[in-house]
């Protein structure tokens, strides 16, 4: 953090120059822990890939695990899941028009 000599009032009329200038965290991190996005209607289902199910993945597409796109490993969506980086994570949304689509994500810490 970086510490200013400012006015307090300044802090008080505008939150979001605490915010800016990093004198503050920003409020919303602390829902990461009082919210299960997951359970959310909006959010896919997210599942870890089994070693089983990567082999049988790399042989039917045949990608190598750096050509997945990414997903981060603090992304809220797969917090209650057991990963660490290079785990391929699962994706399946919902479509009026398609029924069900499947999505492969690499997770990677940045």
């Amino acid at each position: 953090m970086k510490v200013k000599d400012i006015r307090w009032s300044r802090v008080q009329n505008d939150p979001a120059y605490a915010v800016r200038e990093r004198l503050v965290r920003p409020i919303f991190t602390m829902a990461k822990t009082t919210f299960d996005v997951s359970k959310h209607v909006l959010v896919p289902k997210h599942k870890k890939v089994s070693e089983k199910e990567k082999k049988e993945l790399q042989e039917r597409y045949s990608p190598s695990l750096k050509e997945l796109p990414r997903i981060l490993q603090n992304d809220p969506a797969i917090q209650h899941l057991d990963i660490k980086e290079n785990d391929v994570i699962k994706i399946e949304r919902k479509s009026m028009t398609a029924g069900t689509i499947t999505f492969y994500r690499r997770v990677s810490n940045g």
